[in-house]
């Protein structure tokens, strides 16, 4: 293996993550809190899911010598914003993190409920990810018209580099959000003293709990988002690049670190796909056998990351949330269009996935269940309805 190590691959891994963690631990944190976690329950659900990715990646990536990208669900965070507290709390929300887990596992060990998953119409998935999505990506206008000093620089930083380079743009947000933070906010006089304290990693064990609303609102929509919009196309990322994974095992060790995580926060880890790419591309060194050493030290960069957690998590505190909102919205503009445009590219399910659509982004709930697992129902009667009909025509 040391010989396969690289100079290349050492910068690559860095990049990797820098970015998983830059361009998505916003949306990590508003959906941890979206969902009851006090702050310091939010860090350490960061810091676990961050540990948690970058142990999982070292493992798989040494044992299979593949670049396997590992990530948190950031999907599955704006997820729980949608779903909102449920009944029981963060203990509850923790109890469906477990769930996910144990269902991811099982997916990756027992082929009939991979296939029940990958069975799932697209449109209608795709649908509810987009619905999902919706009311965050208002959040970056909502952050201007709350302050046009603080979220003009924001949006501005993300569209010019955007423009340039896709990969760097959330991080240019960021770094922006940094600077209005640090210039345009007042400080308390404890600020300082509050960040070097923070520094000291503190896990927060949170005891789960099972509830029926729980299960429906979080476990199941999460475990359906996850694994259709990381941990599939996580594998196709691979293959275009020439790799031929079993899928699997490696389904069912994300579910293992995801449950392993869950009872300090953490809602889920999956199979990368952005970064996937950045770990499997040629960039990553120019022989496919040696890439693997990219996502190994990505892995122990993530685990870094993840020790700082709380004092990110302290220094994102001293601005207005709708700041922190609107970086965590502009990170899931890419998503939103790319899952919008798959829901309706198809003239037959349009109709469906426009139901699935709507309900889920009205964030209306019935009888203590969210619009994500109402949404889907929706959809998928509608489907099952046109499909009878043109059956009787």
């Amino acid at each position: 293996m040391l010989r396969d190590f690289s100079i290349q691959s050492l910068f690559m891994g860095l990049l990797i993550a820098f970015v998983g963690f830059a361009s998505s631990f916003a949306v990590v944190l508003h959906g941890l809190g979206g969902v009851g976690a006090t702050e310091a329950q939010a860090a350490s659900g960061l810091m676990a899911l961050s540990i948690s990715m970058g142990v999982c990646a070292i493992i798989l990536s040494a044992a299979t010598r593949l670049p396997i990208s590992i990530a948190w669900s950031t999907p599955g965070a704006a997820l729980l914003v949608s779903s909102g507290v449920v009944e029981g709390g963060f203990n509850a929300a923790v109890g469906a993190f477990l769930v996910c887990g144990l269902l991811i596992v099982i997916a990756g060990l027992w082929k009939p409920l991979g296939r029940m998953v990958s069975s799932i119409p697209a449109a209608l998935a795709n649908a509810m990810l987009a619905g999902v999505l919706l009311s965050l990506c208002f959040a970056p206008v909502k952050a201007i018209g709350f302050n046009p000093l603080f979220g003009l620089p924001i949006l501005l930083a993300w569209a010019i580099v955007g423009s340039v380079n896709k990969l760097y743009a959330v991080p240019a947000a960021l770094f922006a959000f940094v600077l209005v933070i640090a210039f345009g906010v007042d400080m308390p006089a404890d600020a300082l003293g509050a960040l070097s304290s923070a520094l000291v990693p503190r896990p927060e064990f949170v005891m789960p709990t099972f509830t029926t609303p729980a299960m429906i609102s979080i476990a199941l929509p999460l475990f359906i988002v996850t694994m259709a919009s990381q941990n599939i196309p996580g594998i196709a990322v691979m293959k275009v690049n020439g790799y031929d994974p079993t899928p699997g095992p490696l389904f069912a060790t994300t579910g293992l670190f995801s449950m392993l995580s869950a009872p300090f926060g953490g809602h889920a880890v999956n199979l990368a796909a952005i970064t996937a790419a950045m770990g499997a591309g040629a960039d990553s060194h120019p022989d496919p056998a040696r890439r693997y050493w990219s996502t190994i030290i990505a892995g122990v960069f993530y685990v870094i990351f993840g020790l700082l957690a709380g004092a990110v998590t302290t220094f994102v505190s001293l601005a207005p949330s709708v700041l922190i909102e609107a970086v965590a919205g502009l990170a899931l503009v890419g998503a939103f269009a790319g899952s919008a445009m798959a829901a309706f590219t198809e003239a037959k399910t349009r109709e469906a996935a426009a139901i699935t659509f709507l309900v889920t982004a009205s964030g209306v709930s019935f009888g203590g269940i969210s619009g994500a697992f109402w949404g889907l129902i929706a959809g998928g009667l509608m489907l099952a309805l046109a499909r009878f009909t043109r059956k009787k025509a």
